[in-house]
């Protein structure tokens, strides 16, 4: 009976030419999938860009609900920077015992 190993984590197999060595065209695969992801996120944002222009969704809400849309923008502007500081801060300390 042969014994089944399972890792976990997206970690492939073990290759028998040591860690790091792969084939030349799964790296080229590699590329051409991120370099395509990008290129598709770049185009679906100027897609929903230009159609939130035409719509004048901005417009619409300032001229309903200026004071609304004024303190959800500043709450946003709030909540970003909370995030961009908790990025900044350094994890905690190990010290060695």
């Amino acid at each position: 009976m042969s014994k089944i190993e399972h890792s976990a984590g997206f970690r492939g197999p073990v290759s028998p030419h040591g860690s790091g060595v792969e084939s030349r065209r799964i790296v080229v695969a590699e590329l051409a999938a991120i370099i395509g992801l990008s290129v598709a996120t770049l185009i679906a944002a100027t897609v929903v860009s230009v159609g939130m222009a035409r719509a004048s969704v901005v417009d619409g809400v300032i001229d309903n609900d200026g004071g609304l849309f004024a303190i959800a923008l500043v709450l946003g502007l709030a909540f970003i920077a909370i995030g961009g500081f908790a990025a900044l801060m350094p994890g905690p300390r190990r010290h060695r015992h």
